[in-house]
């Protein structure tokens, strides 16, 4: 198993400086394929551009292009489909989750209503699949929308499984790759395809971007073990919200049955009261689960970086991997 050396990669800022000036025209574009003749529409598409997140998303769409042959129109409208693709999709999870926040903002549902942020969805769904079309990247078109369809039922499988708490480590990851890996993975392929990789290249694209989505999703399960900087106490979120991560799922393997049923017992019924939580929390840490989870995240994150090994040394590259580790190290 890998230990988990972290490798101090270099800021987001640092690590785009092969694409900055190709990620300033791509938000520039960005913005234009969102506008509508709908004054609210238009407002609100405003809104959700300029509370963009990260958009690490994008960037595996440009480095994956540019190790693959070079960036080109093809790749802008790829990274653009991504975007509005993904975009829609977490406009419409806010809906079903009920959530007011998204990156410390207001969501769209908080501010106009369930309705108008489905319609939202919609329309930016509608404007990906319209980008497309009209430019005849059918072939950028079929990756995307294989990842939109799995990462619905990648939601599915987790509900489904969530009302019974038998998620194995299996099972976890399954969902994890439906879920969050293969929108990553998706990206990457999209880079490959845009730069005219064959249909080898570009699955060995989408193998390493999954393997990255896989690291990405662990260090997102990892956060709710970790001190809340205001607090100085663990979230407890997912506890809270009877999600099965990896800690938690390490932890109950190697537990006895009292121990197993106690503590699925506390997620089942007593997930809001804070000192039954604190001791799930305390359990996952007595049974190295934060352990175990950190391993298997460095894991497929060093798995990730070898399948780079095929292509020269570049800039691109480079960028590509501190990328990479950019995701097991982030703080938020």
């Amino acid at each position: 198993m890998s230990t988990f050396a972290p490798v101090k990669s270099r800021s987001l800022d640092q690590i785009k400086k092969p694409i900055e000036r190709e990620m300033t025209e791509f938000e520039i574009k960005f913005r234009e394929s969102m506008r509508s003749k709908v004054s609210l529409l238009d407002k609100i598409m405003h809104y959700i551009v300029k509370r963009k997140g990260k958009q690490l998303r994008p960037m595996f769409v440009f480095f994956s292009a540019g190790i693959c042959g070079g960036i080109n129109d093809t790749t802008y409208r790829g990274a653009s489909l991504i975007e509005l693709l993904h975009t829609a999709t977490l406009v419409h999870d806010d809906v079903v989750d009920d959530s007011n926040m998204r990156r410390g903002f207001f969501s769209v549902n908080a501010l106009w209503k369930n309705k108008i942020a489905v319609l939202v969805g919609d329309y930016l769904l509608s404007k990906g699949l319209l980008l497309s079309v009209r430019n005849k990247d059918f072939q950028l078109l079929e990756i995307v929308s294989e990842a939109v369809r799995e990462m619905s039922e990648g939601e599915l499988l987790q509900i489904e499984k969530a009302r019974r708490l038998d998620i194995d480590e299996a099972v976890y990851y399954e969902i994890i790759r439906q879920k969050t890996a293969t929108l990553i993975a998706s990206c990457c392929a999209v880079g490959a395809a845009s730069a005219g990789s064959n249909e080898t290249q570009i699955a060995h694209m989408k193998e390493f971007g999954q393997l990255i989505g896989i690291a990405f999703q662990i260090k997102d399960d990892l956060f709710d073990y970790e001190l809340n900087n205001k607090t100085g106490k663990p979230t407890g979120i997912d506890i809270k919200e009877s999600k099965m991560t990896l800690p938690l799922i390490y932890a109950l393997s190697v537990s006895d049955s009292s121990e197993k049923r106690n503590i699925i017992n506390i997620i089942k019924n007593h997930n809001t009261n804070d000192a039954k939580v604190k001791e799930v929390l305390d359990f996952v840490n007595d049974k190295k689960g934060i352990r175990y989870a950190t391993q298997r995240m460095c894991e497929y994150r060093d798995k990730a970086i070898a399948m780079l090994e095929i292509y020269p040394p570049s800039d691109y590259k480079e960028s590509l991997i501190d990328l990479v580790n950019f995701t097991i190290e982030r703080e938020s």
